[in-house]
């Protein structure tokens, strides 16, 4: 059984710097896609980060040179390290785990982790 469990978020003020974690079971998250997600009242998810299979990464204009995403294979964990949080950042963040299986596309997601900056 997949699962995906964050843990990282919480309060801080503009400028600082939190870490989000994403524990995965169930599956590898060397051999996935894996992708960070942000959310905010009355939007869609939107793309932070990704990291595919073959280790290639991407980042919205908005993460670039702020925000790291990272997997540690031996821990199965994805990481995203955010730096110089801005007011523009705050949501509620999701890892999600994009796979192939022999029905198809298959997308786990984690519970997700809110994030709030505020002085």
């Amino acid at each position: 059984q997949v699962q995906l469990v964050e843990s990282g978020g919480g309060l801080v003020q503009p400028g600082g710097s939190l870490r989000l974690s994403c524990a995965a079971s169930g599956i590898s998250v060397s051999v996935n896609a894996m992708t960070w997600y942000r959310q905010t009242p009355g939007k869609e998810r939107e793309l932070v980060a990704g990291i595919t299979t073959d280790g290639s990464i991407n980042y919205a204009d908005s993460a670039k040179g702020r925000f790291t995403i990272s997997r540690d294979n031996a821990e199965n964990t994805l990481y995203l390290q955010m730096n110089s949080l801005k007011a523009a950042d705050p949501g509620v963040y999701y890892c999600r785990c994009r796979r192939s299986s022999w029905s198809g596309v298959i997308n786990n997601w984690a519970q997700g982790t809110q994030v709030t900056v505020s002085s």
